[in-house]
């Protein structure tokens, strides 16, 4: 199998089972904001209230009782989506949707606020059932390597739907017998999903031994203790649910910004959430696009840094101070109103760079037996996260920060969990790197990437031919390695960060230091046996010619100490690049940019009979396939 940069893998609407699946969710996210955002435009337009409270509070009520059940249920919804058929859990959710919208239509009709409540609520209560199996299901429906591809289109249709929802609730509930209008549309719609739904493929369970509880605490403390099981993978639900705190916290702005920034007309704060969800919408296409079939990290640290750049441009961003509000076309017609169409277009598109690749990393790593129970426990985290930010808020504008300031603040803010989750994780940095040298300064070409198996102990042993192997084969494996490199490489400036960053581990001749040499063979068992991948180069030193030299005897001891499987890698490319040998410094320019870069990659060999020589005449015969 080959690839190369930025070359799309087949359709995921033409693997079985994924396009009824994406039309039920996009319909399901439709449904949701429909009905909440018809039942919060009668209450702020209509003047619909209860037990004599405010609109605000019965606001911040709807809000609320909305994203509780996410706190309450989603521990038992991920044990539910492990233990039995998420085609089922599909199926029953989607009718529990339209009996639910039944309950609305009466709550419309008889005008019954608390009925519409109850109706939000368990509208969360169906979402927060659907949540874990919306994320999880895509490994049962496609290959690992079109996951990235599936995330993107579900990010897409899930806020082009939460847009779409929204203005349809707001504009409908307010027309002639409205109410009637919305009522009806949210059962239709449920029963079109319901229908759909019958189209998934009936999915075997991925985990049938487990015992569901029904306590709510104990599961919920179980899930989140399993959210921290791998490293990346709960760094990158703190990632996503920052990036649900980021988002909370310009959602709830956009109408005070409206009336004190802007000084404009109310619909201009469906102008701005229209450019937000269109932003992720763009954004998560175009990563599907950048990354073809590849899980690319190296998105993450760019798209965190574009959310702090195009926040941090519009915390500057002035409007006049008009007599009359500012109407949409006048908008439309300013510098300043093209300028934060802009900033929130580029904020949000950069939002979908940095989250699409966070859920393909979780699918990636997680055990297909705990990936609905992950899925759950990162929905808790975005809803605390969530909550969170309505409290920040509150207090920030409690204390009278104006909201330029606001914007700024969630521009540092942004920058401060950033560079807090790269320092942890510093596999982001690395893959950022590589994606320069890989995608920018040169065109990768990789043969053999299915032969990398997902999870295990593997040694992974190629040829050395420059200084920057070890990044290219950082961007051109998904599975994180640790690289064993000579001392004196590992020490160079500059570089030696980037070892540091992705714990790399020296070695030294035993006539340079025996004690160093000892020390990297035991880290390497070590790192084997927690089941990681290590990457090796047995020339044991740079080429100096361009060709590969002898390999030396070190991996024979690797595998007499841990017996694992091991595939052996030619690179061909780089030789008389700025990073080889060949060239004089590092300092000099690259001869030709977007020059191919190939890498082959061979088929696993089990570690009974292996050695060094044997392994170089097979690296060999992999770089005379890569070479011509």
């Amino acid at each position: 199998m080959s690839m190369e940069a930025g070359k799309s893998s087949p359709s995921v609407f033409s693997m079985p089972g994924f396009s009824p699946f994406f039309i039920v969710q996009l319909l399901g996210a439709f449904n949701d904001n429909f009905l909440k955002n018809a039942v919060i435009l009668l209450v702020t337009a209509k003047g619909m209230t209860m037990f004599g409270l405010s609109p605000g509070i019965v606001i911040t009520i709807i809000s609320g009782l909305f994203i509780l059940p996410f706190f309450l249920i989603s521990a038992t919804s991920g044990q539910l989506a492990d233990k039995y058929s998420k085609t089922q859990i599909i199926r029953v959710v989607k009718m529990m949707e339209v009996g639910i919208m039944l309950i609305c239509s009466l709550g419309f009709y008889f005008a019954n606020l608390p009925v519409l409540i109850a109706g939000v609520f368990l509208m969360g209560v169906h979402s927060s059932l659907f949540g874990p199996v919306k994320y999880s299901i895509l490994p049962q429906l496609m290959p690992d390597k079109s996951l990235l591809q599936g995330n993107a289109w579900v990010e897409t249709g899930t806020f082009l739907a939460i847009l779409l929802g929204t203005i349809a609730g707001g504009f409908l509930v307010l027309a002639p017998n409205g109410e009637l209008i919305v009522a009806g549309g949210t059962i239709v719609i449920a029963m079109i999903g319901l229908g759909i739904s019958r189209f998934i493929p009936m999915l075997s369970p991925v985990d049938a031994s487990l015992v569901v509880r029904a306590d709510i605490i104990k599961p919920t403390i179980d899930i989140i203790k399993l959210t921290q099981k791998t490293r990346s993978v709960f760094l990158s639900i703190l990632g996503i649910s920052w990036f649900w705190f980021y988002g909370a916290i310009l959602l709830q702005l956009f109408p005070v910004y409206v009336t004190d920034v802007i000084h404009g007309e109310s619909l201009l704060v469906t102008v701005l959430l229209a450019c937000f969800c269109v932003g992720i919408a763009l954004g998560s296409v175009l990563v599907e696009r950048i990354s073809g079939k590849n899980l690319e990290l190296a998105l993450v640290p760019i798209g965190s840094a574009g959310m702090s750049i195009f926040a941090l441009d519009m915390a500057f961003i002035r409007f006049p101070v008009t007599t009359e509000a500012l109407s949409i076309s006048q908008f439309f017609h300013s510098t300043s109103g093209l300028h934060l169409i802009f900033d929130l277009l580029m904020m949000a598109g950069f939002g979908g760079f940095f989250t699409v690749p966070l859920y393909t990393l979780i699918q990636h790593r997680v055990d297909k037996s705990e990936q609905s129970r992950v899925v759950g426990g990162n929905n808790i985290f975005n809803a605390i996260f969530m909550v969170a930010a309505s409290v920040i808020l509150g207090v920030l504008l409690a204390a009278n920060v104006s909201l330029p300031n606001i914007v700024l603040i969630l521009s540092l803010m942004n920058a401060a969990v950033a560079v807090y989750i790269f320092r942890l994780m510093p596999e982001f940095l690395l893959r950022f790197a590589a994606w320069i040298v890989c995608r920018v300064m040169y065109k990768r070409i990789v043969t053999g990437d299915d032969h990398i198996p997902s999870s295990g102990p593997v040694v992974l042993v190629c040829n050395h031919i420059s200084y920057v192997d070890w990044i290219v084969l950082s961007g051109a494996v998904a599975r994180p390695m640790r690289y064993v490199m000579d001392h004196r490489i590992a020490a160079m400036p500059v570089v030696s960060l980037f070892f540091k960053l992705g714990k790399a581990i020296p070695i030294a001749p035993e006539k340079e230091n025996a004690a160093l040499k000892e020390q990297a063979f035991l880290k390497i068992k070590a790192v084997l046996d927690e089941g990681e991948m290590v990457c090796i180069f047995p020339e044991g030193r740079l080429t100096a010619d361009g060709e590969i030299g002898p390999f030396k005897s070190g991996i024979e001891r690797i595998l007499a100490d841990t017996p694992v499987t091991v595939i052996p890698v030619a690179i061909h490319g780089l030789w008389g690049s700025m990073f080889s040998r060949e060239s004089k410094s590092l300092k000099v320019i690259p001869r030709k940019f977007r020059s191919p870069i190939r890498v082959a990659i061979g088929a696993p060999l089990t570690p009974v009979g292996v050695s060094a020589a044997g392994l170089e005449l097979e690296v060999r015969g992999l770089w005379d396939r890569i070479k011509d």
